[in-house]
């Protein structure tokens, strides 16, 4: 029986990015409501397995305006969580997929057994495509302050308040919300390489995300204000990695971690523009900072 088919929807061109394709906000947002639907065709319930730990989504083609998108989910054991949802969204009129989320749970080994048995007709085997790459697997666990964060070179680039639009049937804030500001702070983190605005317009250029994974360590509410203070934390072939960090700011709680590999795009092309050894350098030299 499985996978479910958890989502049939369409890209629309307010939700696209100066790139002409689906913003990773919306991405998520999918992926939430393809979420939603499986937790209703099955039973599914953080009371069986206790509170999502990671989203990890890996993009791989573009889905641009006007695109259909369809979703399908099922439950993994043989993943890097003791237990899993995969969702692999596919661009409906070639059967591409498009981009692939693991929801990673860790409930009490006891329920193993249990777990396994209640949802026999809705598991699969974890996808080539949907494990993770260059990311690793496991849950943020670290615990810096923001004071912690700034005094070794991170910076804050993004600043956004909980509204009601953001919030789920529980009220809480929705993983696109997270995405929002991780998307907005991106690209004032960009502004600090070489590879700034002025150089992504003169070349034509785009921004662009490989793969991310959030890590929701608290939940934020209807008015709660928060800022991202964001780290380079790598750099590998033609891509690098960026961490953001989003604290509550009243009380300085960190509330979620993403990190990212990004690169970028030639928009004409739409192919990987190669980093150059200086910029590679000047990356590094953010690293360390």
């Amino acid at each position: 029986m499985a996978p479910l088919e958890t989502l049939l929807s369409f890209v629309n061109t307010w939700e696209c990015d100066e790139n002409d394709h689906l913003n990773v906000q919306y991405y998520f947002a999918k992926f939430d409501e393809a979420d939603r639907q499986f937790r209703q065709m099955t039973g599914f319930s953080e009371t069986l397995v206790g509170s999502r730990r990671v989203r990890h989504v890996r993009y791989h083609a573009e889905l641009r305006a006007a695109t259909l998108v369809k979703v399908r989910s099922y439950a993994a054991f043989d993943g890097p969580h003791m237990f899993s949802v995969v969702h692999e969204m596919i661009e409906g009129s070639t059967g591409e997929i498009a981009a692939t989320a693991i929801d990673g749970y860790t409930p009490n080994p006891s329920r193993a057994k249990t777990l396994r048995e209640r949802f026999e007709k809705f598991e699969a085997n974890l996808s080539e495509q949907a494990t993770p790459r260059t990311i690793s697997a496991s849950p943020f666990s670290g615990k810096p302050t923001m004071e912690e964060l700034l005094g070794n070179g991170a910076v804050v680039t993004s600043r956004a308040s909980v509204l009601p639009r953001h919030l789920d049937s529980e009220y809480r804030a929705e993983d696109a919300f997270y995405l929002s500001c991780i998307s907005d702070a991106s690209s004032h983190a960009w502004e600090r390489t070489p590879m700034t605005m002025a150089w992504l317009y003169e070349k034509d250029y785009g921004r662009v995300a490989v793969e991310q994974k959030l890590t929701t360590l608290s939940p934020l509410a209807l008015g709660d204000m928060v800022a991202v203070v964001t780290s380079f934390t790598g750099v590998q072939g033609n891509t690098f990695n960026l961490r953001h960090h989003i604290f509550e700011t009243k009380t300085n709680r960190l509330v979620a971690v993403c990190d990212m590999v990004a690169l970028a795009m030639d928009l004409e092309k739409r192919s990987i523009v190669p980093l150059s050894e200086e910029t590679k350098q000047q990356l590094h030299a953010l690293q360390s900072m």
